[in-house]
């Protein structure tokens, strides 16, 4: 009997707000200093409150797929997951804009007449490119190709549907939810069009209006979209599917609120305890804020993925993965510009030095290569393996140059040139599986066509997993 009650769902719910306990009551009595935490301790009290927030999260946005489009619900959880990071990186952005940093100011601030003020300024400048650009290739690097080895490696023990084994090396895959062409379509545009932003010296209002402009126009499809006959759900999400529409609704609500401002409140000082350890190690500043940071508030997001393919919902998990990278992608760095331009007090571009285009360059690159592996709505081991070893090569590299390279203007100049030569190497890749894959690419474009003008009114609904 006892064991039966510990199984109810409300008991998991309740465990999952207790881990955030411990972070609520230090919080409220006034901050990790308040009440005398050290590094370790505050990455370790706010890191659970992290745990048990993805979990609510996760099972908020389960629980409204009943009564929204699945992709809108997923699309909310994206957002919420990834909220951290738009804090950090709009903290940068506003820290840059209210310094004074700009295109002339910053190209001159290696003068000797230049301020301080106005060098720090620069240097928050490309401390936000650097947090956006880390954050965006964390989330393919680990979070793609690690999600896609644990969806295969969770099949051996677990059936799942979506996982192909083959016996060829490396050969199994995971296929993808036919129905994401919308997102994949979306996020190519974002992606070629990305590689434009560093011709400018910096983001400005046009690279705002464009980026918010995709992510507005894909928000207006997906939520125009029909409410698809939701999976059978089991545990916390099945028993609040079958409460009444108005409870459900009101619980949905109360986690996404809930989760979010509990990860928007203790990924910060996680990310910041972890960014402390690191330096008591002699780990680079730039390094910490462009990975480690990073890799902390992509934490919540990578969470709820595992979460959804532990319960073999890995389509779902990757819909997940795949709309985060969306937003991330179009209405992070679209943002950027308008909390700079806030922060400075009227409308302006904010700046970059060549370090920081190449890493957008890159950034871009690395997104191509990864649309390209999903255009046929699969990714095996092989594709993820390299999505992962490219990711980690260059990093490491880049690391080593770091820590060995006593002359800046050399380790600069290193670091660009490791830079150029993945962002080569990525394209070279990318531009080979597109022609490879073309009539499946062009299929994703005139199938996301008629879901548009559907959404719009304007046409019939495209046949449900359709090319």
């Amino acid at each position: 009997m006892l064991k039966d009650r510990l199984r109810h769902p409300l008991v998991a719910l309740a465990l999952a707000a207790l881990l955030t306990a411990p972070w609520v009551t230090v919080e409220l009595v006034g901050g990790p200093d308040a009440v005398g935490l050290g590094n370790l301790s505050t990455v370790a009290v706010s890191g659970v409150a992290v745990l048990g927030a993805s979990f609510m999260l996760a099972w908020g946005a389960e629980t409204a797929e009943k009564d929204v489009p699945r992709a809108f619900a997923i699309a909310v959880l994206a957002v919420l997951a990834v909220a951290p990071e738009y804090a950090v990186d709009a903290l940068y952005a506003w820290q840059a804009g209210s310094g004074g940093a700009t295109e002339a100011a910053c190209s001159a601030s290696n003068l000797p007449s230049q301020t301080q003020a106005v060098k720090d300024a620069c240097h928050d400048a490309n401390l936000a490119i650097a947090n956006m650009t880390g954050a965006n290739r964390i989330l393919i690097g680990l979070g793609w190709s690690g999600i896609a080895l644990f969806t295969v490696y969770r099949a051996g023990s677990e059936r799942d549907s979506s996982v192909e084994r083959s016996d060829g090396f490396l050969a199994s895959k995971v296929h993808l939810d036919r129905d994401i062409g919308l997102e994949i379509a979306f996020l190519l545009v974002a992606t070629v069009f990305a590689f434009t932003v560093p011709f400018l010296g910096g983001i400005d209002v046009i690279d705002t209006v464009v980026l918010l402009g995709l992510y507005v126009a894909y928000i207006a499809i997906i939520v125009r979209g029909d409410v698809e006959e939701h999976e059978e759900q089991v545990g916390v999400p099945a028993y609040l599917q079958r409460r009444p529409f108005p409870v459900r609704a009101l619980t949905s609500i109360t986690l996404f609120a809930y989760s979010g401002l509990m990860i928007y409140t203790a990924v910060h000082p996680f990310a910041h305890g972890l960014e402390e350890v690191g330096l008591a190690y002699n780990i680079p500043e730039f390094f910490m804020i462009q990975w480690v940071a990073p890799l902390a508030s992509e934490s919540p997001e990578l969470i709820v993925v595992a979460y959804l393919v532990n319960k073999a919902r890995s389509t779902a998990g990757f819909n997940a993965l795949i709309s985060s990278k969306l937003n991330q992608w179009t209405l992070l760095v679209g943002t950027l510009a308008v909390v700079y331009s806030i922060a400075s007090g009227s409308i302006g571009t904010l700046p970059f030095d060549e370090k920081q285009a190449a890493e957008i360059w890159i950034t871009a690159a690395q997104s191509l290569f990864a649309i390209a592996i999903i255009t046929n709505f699969e990714i095996s081991v092989r594709e993820a393996v390299m999505l992962l070893v490219l990711f980690v090569s260059q990093v490491a590299m880049e690391y080593v140059v770091i820590i060995t390279t006593t002359s800046v203007a050399r380790e600069t100049e290193l670091s660009i040139a490791i830079l150029y030569a993945y962002t080569v190497l990525y394209l070279a890749i990318s531009l080979g599986l597109f022609w490879y894959r073309r009539r499946e690419l062009a299929a994703i474009f005139v199938r996301s066509a008629r879901t548009a003008r559907y959404a719009l009114g304007n046409g019939t609904a495209p046949a449900e997993g359709a090319d």
